[in-house]
């Protein structure tokens, strides 16, 4: 593997996350953990690549790793790690922020002992997420040192160097990234990786016991700390001032990904500017930030989402009191909407500087291209067990979702989400539905999601009595995030053999009297076990247990054997639309004589189309992929 085979000095091409795990490595990391999400996925998969390529080899990994149940857990562990004296890594999309927040606002009151830098991959725009919340916000919420790469270069350096900056500081620091960043590919120098510790040892002390007396002491310790961090800040190497062309009144507050755009679009509009550069932006560099103030007669705040940097410079120019004038959100030159991108900047500076825009507009195309929606995939599981649920449920049944493949069944033609808010939450909104309506309800989560935070609602429906049903859809892995192992798994990250948790068992742990298992692929079967729990009065759990298509057409080839393809008698197919207007599959299309047929290169031999279709149209061709 090139990342951990390529000499000390070379340059590689990486990911912007992967440079993060070598960044992490390069510090001598012993324990990393995550629960998987986009846009932080590869992070974490990289260590899990790595430690299965050393067990191959026969090599023992230098580092523990781990797929925690929940982004909470991930950050208890490696906490626990940190404060018996080794280096820790967290990773996290934003949201899984929130789940861990708990541990973390506390945590930084507590302090670390051995480097532990938490990432947190925003994701502007909602890529693949249900909102765009600035986590910037928890930086200051909690009052956490961070840190912000610009370039998969920066995001190394500032992983390695942020281990040091932890340990000097004794507290747990921020990484926060963005899609843009976690998914860019560019040039990155290696260093010599640090030995690891290997075994830590936890010294016992009544100040990490945090009671209300113990978090009294320690609040003004964190305040101390940030007063420390801000020094770190001011001789920071992250922040910088550049000086482009022969700036006289003008100045550009920028950092993270945006600053790629600004540097790139001063130099085509011929800007004489100078430009602040902040790659630690908690705490601010208070004196740097105070000199660019006073060199500006104008500031122009360039920054995704939320008008953070923005509202402090503007408390600063305040207590300065200058008259420098700002340029930013609040004047309506930038959106708080979604991500950046050179049109974007290029035409709010072009307007604030009165140059012309070099970029020509986009010409709208005559036709009107549709759109395309991601969809489950052709043999998808989850698409079966949708249909067998429409089929049985009555008119007016809700349908709250959650996070995962699945949610992708609230596009037509299925139309099976109602309600989602986040990991978890479909249990607990079917029970509220249950309390404060008739309606029939039917929730629906995911394998990996009941062991993240689907347990406990199960338990509230179990003791409240709430008249529900359930759905888990087990296709034995962690789909949407790039097939991550769970609990339910017989495997870990590390590709040592595990305990596998049954979803079943666990449910009747919690007292659910009415469990059924289904194999969705048996569509009459599964309707019948649908119309059995909604028939039940009180919770009632359903099991659809089947692979994911693309792990069980992958796990076939690798043995050798061939995937079949289906195909439509023409003379029997009545064109009654069932497999595309409520079944849905993807592979199936129209021809331009409106006759419909199976693309067979989509199409993943699930078989389920045969059982759908009323009039026997469509058999297993004998060809064989």
């Amino acid at each position: 593997m090139e990342i951990i085979e390529s000499k000390p000095k070379e340059t590689i091409l990486l990911l912007g996350n992967e440079a993060i795990t070598r960044g992490a490595l390069e510090a001598g990391v012993d324990i990393a953990t995550t629960y998987p999400g986009t846009p932080s996925s590869e992070i974490a998969d990289t260590f899990s690549a790595i430690a299965k390529y050393l067990k191959k080899k026969g090599e023992k990994p230098s580092f523990y790793f781990e797929y925690s149940t929940n982004e909470k857990v991930a950050l208890e562990v490696a906490a626990a790690a940190s404060l018996s004296g080794l280096r820790a890594l967290t990773c996290m999309k934003h949201v899984g922020l929130n789940v861990a927040s708990d541990a973390f606002m506390t945590y930084l009151y507590v302090g670390c002992r051995g480097g532990h830098v938490i990432v947190s991959a925003d994701d502007p725009y909602c890529h693949s997420s249900q909102n765009e919340q600035d986590n910037r916000y928890f930086a200051i919420f909690a009052s956490a040192p961070m840190l912000e790469p610009t370039t998969p270069e920066e995001a190394k350096e500032m992983t390695r160097l942020g281990f040091e900056i932890s340990e000097e500081l004794q507290s747990p620091i921020l990484l926060r990234t963005v899609t843009r960043l976690n998914h860019a590919r560019g040039a990155v120098v290696l260093k010599k990786p640090v030995k690891p510790r290997g075994k830590g040892h936890f010294e016992k002390s009544p100040m990490l016991v945090t009671t209300p007396a113990v978090a009294r002491a320690r609040h003004p310790e964190l305040l101390k700390m940030m007063e420390r961090a801000e020094k770190i800040s001011e001789k920071s190497p992250f922040n910088e001032i550049i000086n482009v062309g022969r700036p006289d009144d003008w100045g550009i507050v920028t950092s993270g990904v945006s600053f790629n755009y600004v540097r790139e679009i001063v130099d085509d509009l011929n800007l004489d500017v100078r430009i602040l550069k902040l790659g630690m932006t908690h705490p601010l560099p208070r004196k740097m930030c105070e000199k660019f103030v006073k060199s500006c007669k104008n500031i122009v705040i360039v920054e995704e989402l939320e008008p953070i940097l923005e509202n402090q410079f503007k408390e600063m120019i305040y207590d300065l009191g200058t008259n420098v004038k700002l340029y930013g959100k609040s004047t309506g030159r930038f959106s708080r909407l979604y991500e950046y991108n050179l049109d974007i900047v290029t035409e709010a500076l072009s307007k604030i500087f009165k140059v012309k825009n070099p970029i020509s507009k986009p010409v709208k195309p005559k036709i009107k291209i549709p759109g395309r929606p991601p969809s489950l995939c052709p043999g998808c599981p989850h698409r079966a067990t949708y249909y067998a649920v429409k089929k049985a449920s009555p008119k007016g049944t809700v349908y709250p979702t959650d996070i995962g493949c699945y949610t992708l069944g609230k596009e037509p033609p299925l139309e099976m989400a109602d309600l989602l808010l986040c990991m978890g939450s479909n249990a607990g909104t079917a029970c509220g539905l249950a309390a404060s309506t008739d309606h029939t309800v039917i929730s629906f989560m995911g394998d990996s999601t009941f062991f993240h935070s689907g347990i406990p609602p199960i338990i509230n429906a179990v003791h409240h009595s709430h008249d529900v049903v359930i759905t888990i859809l087990d296709n034995r892995t962690t789909a949407m995030t790039g097939h991550q192992p769970h609990p339910g798994n017989d495997f870990d990250g590390m590709g040592r053999p595990a305990r596998r948790i049954k979803v079943e068992d666990v449910v009747k742990g919690c007292g659910v009297e009415h469990i059924e298992i289904t194999d969705p692929n048996n569509i009459e079967e599964t309707t019948e076990a649908f119309k059995r729990a909604i028939g039940f009065k009180g919770p009632s759990v359903i099991v659809s247990k089947a692979p994911c298509i693309l792990l069980e057409n992958r796990a076939k080839r690798k043995a050798g054997e061939k995937i079949p393809v289906y195909t439509i008698d023409q003379e029997k197919c009545k064109k009654c639309k069932i497999c595309i207007g409520k079944f849905g599959c993807p592979a199936f299309y129209y021809a331009k004589d409106d006759s419909i047929h199976i693309d067979e290169q989509q199409c993943n031999g699930c078989g389920n189309c045969v059982l759908v279709c009323p009039f026997d149209a469509i058999s297993k061709k004998k060809e064989m992929k």
